[in-house]
């Protein structure tokens, strides 16, 4: 009888570590420290374990198909995204293998282990809470190069290109305290966003370091909609009058905004002593925001660049470049796009 071959799986179980930390010391990659590295290696020798090279980058080699599974492909940041990361493929003669998974995770593992079926040369993927990690040991045991395209940071496991929230948030609130503002709200997303975790971590540091208050009923969640925004946010300053000014989490999020601050009786305006205006900022600039009246000030997250890096770092990778042997992080610097609303 034939001994059953050994897998990467098996050498990452021998070794204690997840199957993606064992590719990176293969590919010798990434940031691991020493101590790893010696228990992956003694586990390769244990198990006699073969990479088979040779399979892996036939598959990189015999496929046009790159795929990129993206949680909301109508949200005009991923959109944006979408098209960067596109015109970057097709300038090196490949597809694109589009797929949306929503907030579910056991989509967005499913999506990728269709495409690997397809025989994709490399993945791209918004990562959600509950699969990331699965879904990177998945692409690393199957040793196609893979690429974060995200909104907020993940681990150190894979390369990944993100906007700076925080970074977004702090100049945002530093913004509206220099306008004079002196309590200011924060409208949009749901707890379990890594992203609206970093935004909310730059907008109270902010605060603290100016000695300016912030409140837990200050920070709300709500629904992604134009209409779930614009009830939160009549119901918020309706409940406390003092606040001036908002941090809007989506696009839709300071679109729908507008209209509660109008049915609170209200003003959207950078004056917050007259008329009782409601200074607004969103984040990621949308091209809706120049329709208002004033027009909406946004923090850009330059998603087409966000895109366009992460088509030119998995294009790197599946090339087997030089550039490509350790794993990268670039995180993208925003820009404050001032308008009358803020």
């Amino acid at each position: 009888m034939s001994q059953r071959k050994v897998k990467i799986t098996d050498v990452a179980e021998y070794a204690g570590v997840s199957v993606s930390t064992v590719s990176l010391v293969l590919g010798n990659k990434g940031r691991i420290s020493e101590a790893t590295i010696n228990k992956v290696n003694d586990a390769i020798k244990a198990l006699g374990y073969v990479r088979n090279k040779a399979a892996a980058n036939l598959r990189s080699n015999q496929s046009n198909l790159v795929g990129l599974v993206l949680k909301d492909i109508t949200d005009p940041f991923y959109t944006e995204i979408t098209a960067g990361f596109s015109q970057i493929l097709e300038k090196h003669g490949f597809m694109l293998f589009l797929a949306q998974c929503g907030d579910s995770p056991e989509r967005l593992e499913a999506c990728v282990q269709s495409m690997l079926q397809q025989g994709v040369a490399g993945v791209a993927f918004s990562p959600l809470r509950g699969a990331s990690q699965s879904v990177i040991d998945m692409l690393a045991q199957s040793e196609v190069p893979a690429v974060c395209v995200a909104r907020a940071t993940v681990n150190d496991d894979i390369d990944y290109v993100v906007p700076d929230n925080t970074l977004a948030a702090k100049l945002a609130t530093q913004h509206l305290v220099e306008q004079g503002h002196r309590h200011i709200a924060y409208v949009g997303g749901q707890g379990d966003s890594l992203t609206r975790a970093e935004r909310i971590g730059g907008y109270c540091t902010t605060l603290i370091q100016y000695g300016l208050p912030f409140k837990s009923e200050w920070i709300v969640e709500c629904e992604s909609s134009q209409k779930a925004a614009a009830n939160t946010v009549q119901e918020l300053l309706t409940q406390h009058p003092k606040i001036t000014a908002i941090l809007c989490h989506r696009p839709a999020t300071a679109l729908g905004a507008v209209y509660g601050v109008e049915r609170a009786n209200r003003t959207v305006g950078r004056d917050n002593y007259i008329g009782q205006q409601v200074a607004l900022i969103g984040f990621d600039d949308v091209a809706e925001a120049e329709l208002t009246h004033p027009p909406l000030t946004f923090m850009s997250s330059t998603a087409k660049d966000i895109g366009e890096q992460a088509g030119k770092r998995l294009v790197q990778k599946m090339k087997l470049s030089e550039q490509a042997q350790a794993v990268e992080m670039v995180v993208l610097a925003p820009e404050l796009i001032i308008r009358g609303s803020a």
